[in-house]
């Protein structure tokens, strides 16, 4: 089993209905207040269910949402199918738009389940449909110091202020015998230092690299803000 076939199939990463709703409420409201125009083209890589994407939508003038899970992709286009500025793609999708298209790209809770050399093509891709002057943010980044214990412990003070607690330590509990504990075992997460992350956005192309305060309930992970160099 690989991280895609993982997304792809039933899993128990969020640990009630009202965690999956609350994590991607939150990500919604720090995903729109980058959103630099009303008319802006964005692009969340790696949406997941994107639950509240319909809120991003309002804000702004076109939004691709690209997953690579194809049942989650089925899932998108059923919920958001009827939305004209909200179209659904996969990576390879991604790849076909035009250059400079872009006002924004998001890549929230991607990079731990990238290679390296995976991630560098994917700044690629992401610079070229930058317009220029146009910003990539990358989000929920692990630092190689934060550990699992750090993760569990920020989404039982999550669970405290989304009023799900219970289950949350039931959820942890189930982890431990679930595939994603198995996954991360076999193929790791991969993890970057500010130094380190910062560097390979330069290197693709990428000025004025910020650290904001990262997406979603986490603060020990990283968010990163760059802007594509206007010719």
């Amino acid at each position: 089993m690989s991280w895609r076939d993982f997304w792809n199939g039933e899993h128990s990463i969020y640990v009630s209905p009202r965690h999956k709703a609350l994590h991607y409420r939150a990500i919604a409201t720090d995903l729109i207040a980058h959103i630099p125009a009303g008319d802006a083209v964005v692009l969340d890589h790696g949406c997941g269910e994107a639950l509240d994407a319909g809120r991003v939508a309002a804000s702004c003038g076109r939004l691709y949402l690209c997953e690579a899970a194809p049942t989650v992709r089925d899932k998108l286009r059923a919920q958001f199918g009827r939305k004209d500025n909200i179209v659904v793609v996969s990576p390879e999708e991604v790849e076909a738009l035009p250059p400079t298209s872009l006002d924004l790209v998001v890549a929230n809770s991607l990079l731990q389940y990238l290679s390296r050399d995976e991630l560098k093509a994917l700044l690629e891709i992401w610079r070229d449909r930058l317009k220029p002057g146009g910003a990539l943010i990358v989000a929920d980044i692990i630092p190689p110091d934060v550990s699992p214990l750090t993760d569990a412990s920020q989404l039982l003070a999550f669970a405290w202020r989304g009023g799900f607690l219970l289950a949350a330590l039931g959820g942890l509990i189930r982890t431990v015998f679930s595939d994603y504990r198995k996954l991360r075992a076999q193929y790791g997460l991969s993890t970057y230092t500010a130094d380190a992350i910062t560097a390979l956005i330069r290197e693709a192309g990428f000025a004025d690299v910020q650290q904001p305060k990262n997406f979603g309930h986490n603060p020990h992970r990283m968010t990163f803000k760059a802007t594509k160099a206007k010719i």
